[in-house]
Formats: structure tokens, C-alpha cells, sequence
């Protein structure tokens, strides 16, 4: 598959992983759960979906799988960028507040997004 086709459909699903995961995160911590947990909450939500869904259309082909060994992969992927994402979310939000961290929120899943699509493509779902 080529490497436009999968960039594309990366970023579509991704598109919704990310409004799932920032929806979330953004409803919790609005109804006082902090930050940290929320984001958490948000991470977990948008991943369900990422994982399946870009296994099945983003990198399938003859050298991928979508199984247990990649699966592995993806949670021990998946578990980095989520300490990269909430520490990253903390931070804004003890140094800017609340909402500074909500509208990071993009810029930080966007960079994390790029590093996954890498890891993905090269790594998570191979055979």
C-alpha cells in the first residue's frame, strides 16, 4: 500500500480518534474530574477505535496482521505516547490553566500522531 494512501487514511481516522479522545477529555475535566485521569480517559476512548480501524484499513496488506503480537505492540506504543500526553497535559495546566491545556491538547496528539504513524507503519502492525 502506498504511503499516500495510508497517510490519508492515518489522518482520517485519526481525525476521529482525536475528536473521541479530546471530547472526552475535555467533558470529564469540564465536570471536575482532573486533568491527568481525564486525558487518560480520553487516550483509552480514541485508541479502542485507532487500533482496529487502522489495522484493518490503514496498514493492512500481505506483510501486516492485526493480533496479539500486534497488539502487544500497540499497548506498548500506545502506553509512551499516553505518558508523553499526560504529563504534557499536566504541566500546561498547573503552569497556563485549564484551558490553555484543552487547546494544547491538538498540538500535542499532532506530534504524538506523526511518531505513531511511524511506529505504526514500520513496527506495530508487521507480521
Amino acid at each position: 500500500m502506498s504511503l499516500g494512501r495510508q497517510g490519508r487514511h492515518y489522518l482520517l481516522i485519526g481525525g476521529i480518534q482525536w475528536l473521541v479522545d479530546w471530547g472526552v477529555m475535555v467533558a470529564l475535566s469540564h465536570f471536575g474530574m482532573r486533568v491527568e485521569p481525564a486525558n487518560i480517559a480520553g487516550r483509552i476512548s480514541g485508541a479502542l477505535l485507532g487500533y482496529w480501524l487502522n489495522g484493518k484499513l490503514t496498514f493492512a496488506g500481505d506483510d501486516t496482521a492485526v493480533g496479539r503480537t500486534q497488539l502487544q505492540r500497540f499497548v506498548m506504543m500506545w502506553l509512551c505516547t499516553t505518558a508523553v500526553s499526560t504529563w504534557s497535559m499536566g504541566a500546561i495546566d498547573d503552569y497556563l490553566g485549564l484551558k490553555w491545556a484543552w487547546l494544547a491538547k491538538p498540538g500535542v496528539e499532532l506530534a504524538l500522531g506523526v511518531i505513531g504513524f511511524l511506529l505504526s507503519r514500520h513496527w506495530v502492525y508487521k507480521r
